[in-house]
């Protein structure tokens, strides 16, 4: 599971979760990518499942009965692998079952199913109220440090994103680097209706681990979209990747960043 945006990017942040009291953390489920051969945490893989008459579905919440299978691969490379027939058989040798039927539009019915978690998880975090927007709310959490993650509609001006950007970068005390918030792939009409909120154009993440869990579905979205994504459209181009640090005071500095080797463990 290899593009050349995940150089820097590294897989989630490490599982909080323990066994009884005095044990080491468990560790994180790991599964082979089907098409790569490549092994990572499941939360960086993608599942899919078979329906009961044979078809093949994406499981993003792997929450499907049966067998799974588990790719990591872009949009392009799953266009490729399905062209070649190499999915056909990766999924035959997975699921060892009876004849499995590829639908013609799987790869735009995982973007969808993607799109959908990530944007699913947007909302459970406003609604549990570690997610704010405003620009004046997120600037002033910014400038305070209280801020853990930045994300822009593709459709926000550039103005306001380096408004934005530079306050996050004062709160952190990074001045000088290249921190700045990540840049969606859906405008601030798609961002508003996951919210249930009136013209969202920025999002600031308040709560560390919030801020983890969002993460963790861009990444696996963004990564499926690859370095050339089909985007939905914007009034305005979008302004660019962004970054965020591993740690509150890790400085980051060298050549912009692409847009997937910005989503990091904090």
């Amino acid at each position: 599971m290899r593009n050349p945006h995940d150089e820097a990017l590294g897989a989630p942040a490490p599982s909080e979760h323990r066994g009884k009291r005095g044990t080491a953390p468990a560790a994180e489920p790991v599964r082979k990518c089907i098409l790569t051969g490549d092994r990572a945490p499941r939360e960086a893989l993608v599942r899919l499942a078979l329906s009961p008459d044979g078809a093949v579905l994406p499981d993003v919440r792997a929450k499907a009965p049966g067998r799974g299978a588990w790719i990591g691969v872009t949009r392009a490379e799953l266009d490729t692998a399905i062209t070649k027939g190499k999915l056909k058989g990766a999924l035959a040798r997975a699921f060892k079952t009876g004849p499995i039927a590829i639908p013609a539009d799987l790869p735009e019915r995982l973007a969808a199913a993607l799109e959908r978690a990530a944007l699913d998880r947007l909302g459970l975090e406003s609604r549990s109220g570690t997610l704010l927007t405003g620009s004046e709310k997120i600037e002033t959490a910014a400038r305070s440090g209280q801020l853990h993650l930045l994300l822009h509609a593709c459709d926000a001006g550039t103005d306001g994103n380096r408004k934005l950007d530079q306050a996050w970068r004062v709160g952190r005390d990074v001045e000088g680097s290249v921190l700045r918030g990540l840049v969606l792939p859906v405008p601030r009409t798609t961002l508003a209706v996951a919210l249930g909120r009136q013209n969202v154009v920025h999002i600031g993440l308040t709560e560390r681990d919030a801020a983890a869990r969002v993460e963790e579905a861009l990444h696996r979205w963004l990564h499926f979209l690859g370095p050339d994504p089909i985007l939905s459209p914007c009034e305005t181009a979008s302004q660019g990747a962004s970054a965020s640090p591993h740690d509150a005071g890790a400085e980051i500095s060298g050549p912009e960043p692409d847009a997937d080797t910005t989503l990091r463990g904090i």
